[in-house]
């Protein structure tokens, strides 16, 4: 049996260039980006770097994002992807003080055509300056007219702010199997079953 269970947000590039895409996201979102883009200094990091992975870190520690995963796993899969060569890590700090600490990281891979978005974080003192709408836009460009990506993956989840980036979304289905000969689970399909029809009749 299948049910929906998440979903994803992509950007199907078409060919288009950065200033094409950008021209066409929410007009609220492109103002933020005319407004802020100097105040805020980005670095695009495509080799594994210990001192970058560790202002991540602390970002991450200190941001909006709950704990999401072994953090040891993480850094593995972004060491292994930075010595393919597939790593795009974010940094961005202030522009007023680039020697200083981070203040936005994000890290993204670039495999196949297309650049996939894994984490996200910013802190939450320097919200004013928007980071993590700069870093996202820097790193679009990038991808987009450096790695000449056809298609950006922005994971699963239904979150707001992925409609301001992305333009289709796609549903992710969970797949339940049983044997139908098994009355150990005849009750289970029945309640699927009448928990379908349900929402049937709710959706008219």
């Amino acid at each position: 049996m299948r049910e929906a269970s998440d979903t994803n947000h992509v950007l199907e590039v078409s060919g288009r260039s950065f200033d094409d895409y950008i021209a066409g996201r929410p007009g609220k979102l492109r103002t933020t980006l005319k407004r802020k883009t100097r105040k805020v200094a980005v670095e695009i990091i495509t080799r594994f770097d210990a001192q970058a992975w560790e202002q991540y870190e602390a970002i991450y520690a200190e941001s909006w994002k709950p704990e999401e995963g072994s953090p040891d796993f993480l850094r593995a899969f972004a060491k292994s992807e930075g010595e393919a060569g597939r790593l795009r890590l974010g940094i961005a700090r202030a522009a007023d003080d680039p020697q200083g600490p981070a203040i936005a990281a994000q890290m993204w891979t670039v495999e196949g055509g297309t650049a996939f978005i894994h984490k996200l974080a910013h802190r939450e003192s320097a919200r004013p300056l928007s980071p993590g709408s700069i870093l996202s836009a820097a790193l679009l460009r990038h991808v987009i007219e450096v790695d000449r990506v056809a298609l950006v993956d922005f994971g699963t989840g239904d979150d707001p702010y992925k409609r301001d980036w992305m333009e289709q979304v796609r549903p992710r289905y969970r797949l339940d199997m049983f044997r139908p000969l098994d009355p150990h689970n005849w009750l289970i399909v029945a309640r699927i079953g009448l928990r379908r029809l349900a929402a049937s009749a709710k959706g008219g």
